[in-house]
């Protein structure tokens, strides 16, 4: 629990325009000695933007409000100002140097020396006192690319340590780790509270807020608008004035009236390459028209493999058949797939689903530039039509078509990979984890999006690994184990416990 209940940081009325969208509006917000301060909001809410007026990102000038330290004013012209008041921001995107060593990582840009040469001795040893005292399981002398994920987190925070910083602002630390070393680094924070070291920790994850905040501040809109004490608050709170609505809207319902079969796989089985094992067994499932499947099952149970076999993407079928409005596909690779009619949204967005330095509009048509083209020619009128209707269709949130998609939030970024697919006129969609990595209000849009597809006429198939997304926005649910069907449950059937005991093969 916090140390003091004065302020070690507190902002005043701080307000950040950009062209054509104010960022913050007016944002209190304050942080205390030895305190777990959590930060959430959905992608936009203002979250990055306070995070880089503390951190000296957006300097003093850029912005209106006030920045006290200790009750004292504080102004941040540049990153290294915030660093010496003591400030320092660890990000998913680790700014480490792979080739280099954690301790020469950890003391990057103020090594100790002697007699004007650097003092490697000094730095491996006062790099295990900093570990040690911190109790940070590292050995100091180990290249950065050597270690885990976790451990390269753990890396960060012993560099933003040696840096006598008394506040950590922690942006979305345990995206990329697993959940032994979710834990890790959870301890690690609250060993460092102990101590009055004062962290501002910002997560979708709303399970790991309330293991590790004392006090939970809310984003939307650019505003703060309501701090509670995590003690006396719930999820389904914090989820309401982050999205602005009741939680049992979260899964917004269509009525379900399933069509013809537009997908029909029977006893499928597949092999990564010609001779190996079985990687899926005996698969067999339909994808009717105007019907959510859902698909779900362990890490390993087969579900991006099947829908990557699906979109002609992997591996070798060894038997069995798959049908795609009554005709079949067979040695079928995407390009096919795409011009008849079936298109797969991969889980992996950034690296197969998006060119992150193009523009939206580039993205959009990228996948439907065969049907765009006459003569061997890119009909640019035609394709200019498309993006726009699809750009306002989906309501994607950026200044224009050129933006380059790095420069939107994570939600944006996958209404850009739905708008691609969507424009090479699917009759069946294929969604991977279709809402993993972003917030509460770009799921629900997400939702509506496949709400109106099933109400085109359309068949979607969607492979989630939470078990309320499938059980909120599915008609029917597959469950998958060890590469073979452990059992299909109609909406009305499927409980969590009974889609867990099918995942784990226990029927």
């Amino acid at each position: 629990m916090p140390s003091s209940s004065e302020p070690l940081l507190r902002t005043r009325n701080l307000t950040k325009h950009f062209p054509g969208v104010t960022a913050l509006k007016g944002v209190d917000f304050d942080l205390r000695p030895g305190e777990v301060h959590a930060l959430c909001g959905e992608n936009g809410a203002g979250k990055s933007t306070l995070i880089k007026i503390l951190s000296g990102i957006h300097p003093n000038g850029s912005y209106e409000g006030e920045i006290q330290i200790e009750g004292e004013p504080a102004s941040f012209a540049s990153v290294r100002d915030a660093e010496r008041a003591g400030l320092a921001v660890i990000y998913q995107e680790l700014a480490l140097i792979p080739e280099m060593s954690a301790a020469e990582n950890i003391f990057l840009g103020q090594e100790p020396t002697r007699a004007g040469f650097v003092d490697w001795d000094r730095v491996y040893r006062e790099a295990r006192r900093l570990l040690d005292r911190f109790g940070i399981a590292l050995d100091p002398r180990v290249r950065v690319e050597e270690l885990g994920v976790g451990q390269q987190q753990l890396v960060e925070i012993a560099k933003a340590l040696a840096k006598d910083s008394r506040i950590l602002i922690l942006d979305e630390p345990t995206a990329a780790l697993s959940e032994h070393e979710i834990e890790v680094l959870l301890e690690i924070i609250r060993d460092l509270r102990r101590r009055g070291i004062a962290c501002i920790y910002i997560s979708h994850k709303l399970d790991e807020v309330f293991a590790i905040a004392d006090r939970i501040s809310v984003l939307r809109d650019g505003e703060n608008v309501a701090t509670f004490e995590a003690r006396q608050v719930d999820h389904d709170e914090i989820i309401r004035h982050m999205v602005g609505r009741e939680i049992s809207e979260l899964f917004p319902k269509h009525a379900a009236s399933p069509g013809e079969v537009l997908l029909s796989v029977r006893d499928l089985c597949v092999a990564e390459y010609k001779g190996a094992r079985l990687r899926l067994d005996g698969i067999a499932l339909d994808v009717r028209a105007g019907e959510v499947v859902g698909l779900g099952g362990l890490m390993g149970a087969g579900r991006s493999e099947l829908l990557l076999h699906l979109f002609g993407a992997w591996g070798q079928r060894e038997s069995g058949e798959v049908r795609l409005c009554g005709s079949a596909l067979t040695d079928c690779r995407p390009p096919e797939a795409i011009r008849r009619g079936l298109v797969l949204v991969s889980e992996d967005r950034k690296r197969f689903g998006l060119v992150p330095e193009q523009p939206v509009g580039f993205n959009l048509s990228l996948s439907s530039l065969a049907r765009l083209s006459r003569g061997g020619w890119i009909a640019a009128d035609e394709e200019a039509r498309c993006n726009h209707r699809f750009f306002e269709s989906l309501g994607i949130r950026a200044p224009s078509l050129d933006t380059p998609v790095a420069h939107l939030s994570g939600g944006n970024q996958q209404k850009v990979v739905l708008g691609k697919a969507l424009m090479t006129e699917p009759r069946v969609v294929i969604l991977d984890e279709p809402t993993r990595g972003i917030d509460v209000g770009a799921k629900v849009e997400v939702y509506e999006l496949i709400n109106q597809l099933v109400a085109q006429g359309l068949g979607v198939l969607i492979a989630s690994s939470e078990l309320p997304e499938l059980m909120g926005i599915a008609d029917r649910i597959v469950m998958l184990t060890n590469g073979r069907i452990g059992g299909t449950f109609s909406c009305a059937e499927a409980t969590q416990e009974r889609l867990l005991a099918a995942a784990m093969g226990h029927t």
